[in-house]
């Protein structure tokens, strides 16, 4: 698709997405039934590592060493999935993806190295239709924006984590979110229940 098209889709619809996406993650209305909180704190007593990785790793594995302010990303993703009512396994994919985009640093606008106007935790672009330069600057707005891309991806979390991510997030290196399941899934087995 040339760039022209692709932009003036893009700037209609929010986002348009090769693996079905058909609406911007901020123009669709969910229909999913959400779980309380009380199903959401007995799951996380039950926390299973194999539910956190059902497809097993891609792959060499990535691994840095967080600082707080990166912690404290971690543990908004989470609160953020918990209040949109999904499951640990959306956790680890979006704290993937976010390890990837951003190595869980919030970033703003990086000048030259910037690619396009991507910004935030998930380098989410406000003329794509992810939301404005403060809005997608906000762990948890970002997050849930991610997340209902997230949940208009047919069979998501039969996916291999790499797929699933690159369907929502149409980057130019598809590949790159698998090395980070690991430590995704270490960040919400450690954090879910905190």
């Amino acid at each position: 698709m040339n760039s022209i098209l692709r932009k003036s889709i893009l700037g209609i619809a929010g986002l348009t997405v090769a693996g079905g996406l058909a609406a911007g993650p901020l123009n669709h209305t969910d229909t999913t039934p959400t779980r309380d909180a009380a199903a959401v704190t007995t799951q996380a007593a039950k926390l299973d590592t194999a539910a956190l990785i059902p497809h097993g790793v891609q792959g060499t594995q990535s691994h840095i060493d967080l600082n707080d302010e990166q912690t404290k990303n971690v543990k908004a993703i989470i609160a953020a999935t918990k209040k949109a009512g999904m499951d640990e396994r959306a956790a680890v994919v979006s704290i993937a993806t976010a390890l990837q985009e951003s190595k869980l640093e919030n970033l703003g606008h990086l000048g030259d190295r910037n690619d396009h106007d991507s910004q935030g935790l998930f380098q989410q672009r406000p003329s794509s239709g992810w939301g404005t330069v403060e809005q997608i600057t906000d762990p948890e707005y970002s997050t849930t924006a991610f997340l209902k891309g997230l949940k208009q991806v047919d069979g998501w979390r039969d996916m291999p984590l790499t797929v699933a991510a690159q369907t929502v997030q149409v980057s130019a290196y598809p590949d790159h979110y698998a090395q980070w399941e690991q430590q995704a899934a270490d960040l919400v087995a450690q954090h879910w229940t905190s």
